[in-house]
């Protein structure tokens, strides 16, 4: 009897995890370029962590390399730099932003003015 109870207990301990274990799975690896000087980045990387998502985190001397790697327009660099399953983003993108990435190749936040811009690409060209 008290291993069919243990065995029941186990089950349903399972049943609690299981969707939280799924839902973690599901996200995507973020790679994050950031500047070691700058203060706030390591609290997006911290966020994005909190959220869920696997992560990581690359400080290196300059994003520079990396940006013109990843081709980010010059009007929306900001403090680091990310790439979520193919997706670019710039700043500090809210982790709710970055579990609904489907249509935009570019997310950036600017945080000093607060607006996000997002951008297209169709053959290697905004749209």
């Amino acid at each position: 009897m008290l291993s069919t109870k243990r065995g029941l207990a186990l089950a349903a301990l399972g049943l609690l995890v299981a969707p939280t274990v799924a839902r973690a799975q599901a996200l995507p690896r973020v790679q994050v370029w950031r500047d070691a000087g700058c203060g706030c980045c390591g609290g997006w990387v911290e966020h994005m962590r909190a959220a869920g998502f696997p992560l990581e985190d690359n400080i290196v001397q300059s994003v520079a390399a990396i940006r013109r790697r990843l081709r980010t327009p010059s009007d929306l660099l900001s403090c680091h730099a990310a790439l979520v399953d193919g997706y670019v983003l710039e700043g500090h993108v809210p982790a709710a932003a970055v579990k609904r990435l489907e249509t935009y190749d570019i997310i950036a936040f600017d945080g000093e003015r607060g607006r996000m811009s997002f951008m297209r690409f169709r053959g290697g060209e905004p749209v």
